[in-house]
């Protein structure tokens, strides 16, 4: 085999960038598989703790049967990972119902291997016994009993189990939380293409048109040879430069030059891009470094609480100019009256206050410190149960209205609150409790395989 050619479908099922004419368009190249990544943690860990997924089930099975379709009609495999955003095993099995439905509608079989990626507390507490759980930088401190508390915990696969899927002969894999370049790496390595140009290829195709100069609604396509890797878009308006390529290499990383994964550690120190045409780019040189230790990244979601939100605006110069005093004037009577009223202690909830137009986004890293004409403030509050971050809430509005500021005197008003009835109730919030890696005693030990045939 001298050269493998793949096409990403998507930088993320559901989000509605497929186009049918542009994968036709790269389908006329004949390539030997397509892949989309399918979920992030980008967004926040959410879809890992609660299990709901980023995008609805209708725009994923939109973009997912254009795909399908397509594979299906050249014969191809297609390569889903981190299933229905954070990848546990509803998620996974979530997609799985979806493209059964496509199939079955389409009146075709396939045959399907789903790879779940979420892990038992049992198995990761016997891990943490043994010392296999070891932390990444930060890593907040971790106990056995963090296990129990976790809502979900999941790990990343690397190329190896899309590997033993499609050695299988797996025409679709839905595949749990999964690197993003693994997608695109695990056939080509499988096929004897070089390892550094394979996961330099999955680096910068898995997020779609993002690759190209400017991003929008089309697919990526890619030949990758002994020696170089091309990489193109179709779809209208789109092209991938040298600067736009190098772009994308370097991005969401701590070191722009190496990626680890799983097995090793993806080299980028002397990577070459060159323009081909208008619209491709030829990458050279791209090194892989194997570990000595192989290592699953872990991400975990533990529940926080649950939230209640309120929004409003304030336009007064004066309330603006005294903002940070009024501020904390306005929290020491909620905390006040948290007490008296609900008999709670500060350690009980949290009040956290952002002023839109004023440093909430960049805080005290704020370069430009001239008074805003107005403030968007958004107070949540954050308790152990809804009833009680609501009740919280509502206690909070009064001093938020008429806390007073030295300017004024008699009764004011501060703030117009954008909703009524004025709290908004968010639900269960979730954080990350895991920036760690495991020591799997095998590289198949954490991700279980299903197969089947949907249709």
């Amino acid at each position: 085999m001298e050269e493998i050619r793949f096409v990403c479908g998507s930088g993320g099922l559901g989000g509605g960038k497929v186009l049918a004419k542009a994968l036709d368009e790269a389908m006329a190249m004949k390539p030997h598989f397509i892949a989309c990544d399918a979920g992030t943690t980008d967004s926040g860990p959410f879809s890992l703790g609660s299990g709901r997924t980023n995008y609805p089930r209708e725009a994923v099975k939109r973009d997912l049967e254009i795909i399908l379709a397509a594979a299906k009609r050249a014969g191809i495999p297609v390569l889903i990972g981190s299933s229905g955003t954070a990848g546990i095993d509803a998620q996974v099995d979530w997609v799985v119902d979806i493209a059964n439905e496509i199939a079955t509608e389409h009146q075709f079989k396939v045959k399907t291997t789903a790879i779940h990626s979420e892990q038992s507390p049992a198995y990761l507490k016997g891990l943490y016994r043994d010392s296999r759980i070891k932390p990444l930088d930060p890593a907040p401190p971790i106990d056995e009993a963090l296990f129990d508390r976790t809502a979900h915990v999941v790990g990343m696969m690397g190329v190896e189990p899309l590997q033993k899927a499609l050695a299988g002969g797996a025409e679709l894999v839905v595949a749990g939380r999964c690197s993003d370049s693994a997608l695109f790496a695990a056939m080509p390595i499988m096929k004897g293409f070089p390892e550094g140009l394979a996961w330099h290829a999955g680096k910068v195709m898995e997020c779609g048109t993002q690759v190209c100069e400017s991003a929008g609604r089309g697919v990526i396509y890619a030949k990758l040879t002994k020696d170089e890797l091309l990489i193109r878009p179709y779809g209208e308006g789109l092209r991938c430069t040298p600067q736009s390529v190098a772009a994308h290499s370097f991005y969401e990383n701590g070191d722009p030059y190496i990626h680890y994964e799983s097995s090793g550690a993806l080299d980028l120190t002397d990577s070459t891009y060159e323009a081909v045409d208008e619209f491709t780019v030829r990458i050279r040189n791209s090194g892989f470094r194997h570990a000595d230790t192989y290592t699953v990244k872990l991400e975990g979601a533990e529940l926080v609480g649950y939230q209640t939100v309120i929004v409003g605006g304030i336009r007064d110069p004066y309330f603006i100019r005294n903002y940070d005093t009024w501020i904390e004037d306005v929290r020491k009577k909620i905390v006040t009256s948290a007490k008296e009223i609900l008999k709670l202690e500060p350690s009980d909830f949290r009040l956290d206050f952002h002023a839109y137009g004023r440093n909430a986004v960049m805080g005290a890293l704020e370069t430009e410190t001239s008074m805003p004409r107005e403030i968007g403030l958004v107070l949540n509050v954050t308790a152990s149960t809804q009833a009680l971050a609501t009740k919280l809430a509502e206690i909070s509005r009064q001093p938020l209205l008429h806390t007073p500021i030295p300017e004024w005197s008699g009764s004011i008003t501060s703030i117009a609150f954008l909703h009524n009835p004025v709290p908004l109730e968010r639900g269960a919030v979730y954080r990350f409790c895991l920036n760690h890696v495991a020591i799997p005693r095998t590289q198949e030990e954490m991700f279980r395989m299903r197969s089947l045939e949907i249709g």
